[in-house]
């Protein structure tokens, strides 16, 4: 089957469509895993994804009359944009049918390609579903987005690329894994001409079919699945990719959505080019097998599969990533409610950096506080909870917890019904380390401290919003005493806003 396969990819035609992408080396990853490692840029390819490869080959593969009667597929977005293309380039008509949940991103980029758009369910195989239909009501010819021999061949040149790129031993390479398309091709290549290359496939954990299949002994269809990485949001292997997988494919990763957005910015640090979900999973799970098998010195090849992120989903991605890297750790931390409190802690927590503080006044006696800390791993985190617990503090770590870090974070506050002469102000001060502790020792040295929030968003300057208990005899001494913070401040204590959600 293998030997089938690599005449299949010998012979595929993609170079009028696709081009051969880089293999980069990516410096600051190399650096911090301790290794070789290299990205193969498929987000280059002019439909930011590899998909191109594939659609491309197999529409190569119909006759003249297949093509004069058009074709259709079922697509999460990037074969979609992968189809259209070489619809567009061969001056075939083409219908592409899409999950409703398909970033806009891709939509459009469909359309603008000139093929149509059909939108229905929410996952791939409700897509698929309907496309089935249409091919038997409308006579249009079905191209599968990767389960077809000529699909297959297509995205396996990109094995081709690298193994010619780079002729010195490569170690492994990761795959990121939805139906199976790329990491036939690439496994059916790889193990034929270098069988001592380890193929790891990587999967987004909610999506995982292949590492299911694999431990079964058989094509597992999954009765959900996560769409957060969507170019990979696939609930079972093709029947033709299986074959090929379980003989080839040396294991499977799955990653978790926290690691993927660690993956992304990974990505972006060496390429400033910002992936899409699906894109940066072969590094997430790069990432975790250097970690699991303390590995150094080898050399290992990712592949960047795609680019085709909706912006608004990088909020939920940066939020993410650091809590992904394990560079950040989530606190609640109980502190005594009473006027010297908040200083204390500060100088407990010394010069670290603080990238959340969001606190609400609801209790007479105990205040607790929703901690964000930079840290440079697992280890530190703990040794962080120690330190505070060896002081007095009550902890609990909310890192892995999904609800805190998806919700609580950004409801934390409240109406301070118990609450008297309360003044609400909003600060803008330079963002270094140190700036918020500093901050909080000026503000809380005589007024009590009854609300406070803040968020490191990387900006020059912090943003954060305070309320203090201010008796109305002594607005004029803590209006001068704001003057003498040198901060830039606004009095937001009549804001409407304030009024209904908070005061």
């Amino acid at each position: 089957m293998l030997e089938k396969t690599v005449k299949l990819i010998l012979n595929a035609d993609v170079y009028d469509a696709a081009i051969e992408t880089p293999l980069e080396r990516a410096p600051l990853l190399s650096e911090r895993m301790g290794n070789e490692v290299f990205i193969k840029r498929e987000d280059l390819q002019e439909v930011f994804s590899f998909k191109i490869r594939g659609a491309y080959n197999k529409m190569s593969s119909l006759s003249a009359k297949q093509r004069s009667e058009g074709v259709l597929c079922a697509s999460a977005g990037n074969h979609a944009q992968g189809l259209a293309q070489a619809a567009k380039l061969m001056g075939v008509k083409a219908t592409i049918v899409m999950p409703v949940t398909t970033p806009e991103i891709k939509i459009a980029s469909v359309r603008a390609r000139g093929a149509k758009v059909v939108l229905v369910g929410d996952t791939f195989n409700d897509a698929l579903s309907h496309a089935l239909i249409l091919e038997k009501e409308r006579g249009l010819h079905f191209i599968h987005p990767y389960d077809d021999p000529e699909i297959i061949a297509g995205q396996g040149t990109v094995a081709m690329e690298i193994i010619h790129q780079h002729s010195a031993p490569i170690d492994a390479i990761f795959v990121p894994v939805g139906g199976g398309g790329l990491i036939a091709g690439i496994a059916a290549y790889v193990k034929y001409v270098r069988p001592a290359t380890k193929i790891i496939g990587v999967e987004y954990e909610e999506s995982a079919c292949l590492a299911a299949a694999m431990v079964a002994g058989r094509r597992v269809a999954l009765k959900e699945v996560g769409i957060f990485a969507d170019g990979i949001a696939v609930a079972q292997v093709g029947e033709h990719t299986w074959p090929i997988l379980k003989s080839t494919v040396d294991e499977v990763i799955t990653v978790t959505s926290d690691e993927i957005c660690a993956a992304v910015k990974d990505i972006f640090d060496d390429t400033r080019v910002i992936t899409e979900p699906a894109g940066a999973v072969s590094v997430a799970g790069m990432k975790k097998y250097v970690a699991r098998e303390s590995c150094s010195k080898q050399t290992l090849i990712t592949i960047s599969s795609g680019a085709n992120a909706n912006f608004d989903r990088l909020r939920y991605v940066t939020e993410r990533a650091e809590v992904g890297e394990q560079r950040e750790a989530i606190l609640s931390v109980t502190i005594p409610e009473r006027q010297g409190s908040f200083k204390r802690f500060v100088k407990t927590l010394g010069k670290r950096s603080i990238t959340e503080f969001n606190y609400r006044r609801d209790d007479e006696d105990e205040a607790k506080i929703f901690l964000g800390l930079k840290t440079n791993g697992r280890a530190e985190r703990d040794a962080i909870v120690s330190h505070l617990e060896l002081q007095g503090y009550g902890v609990l770590d909310l890192t892995d917890n999904e609800l805190a870090k998806t919700h609580i974070r950004h409801m934390v506050g409240g109406k301070g019904n118990a609450i008297t002469d309360e003044r609400l102000s909003r600060f803008e001060f330079p963002e270094r380390p140190g700036a918020l502790a500093d901050f909080l020792t000026l503000l809380g040295s005589r007024w009590n401290i009854t609300l406070f929030h803040y968020r490191n968003h990387g900006a020059a300057y912090g943003r954060v919003l305070a309320g203090m208990q201010v008796p109305k005899s002594e607005i004029k001494d803590f209006n001068a005493s704001l003057q003498r913070l040198n901060y830039r401040h606004w009095d937001e204590t009549e804001n409407p806003a304030y009024g209904v959600f908070l005061a």
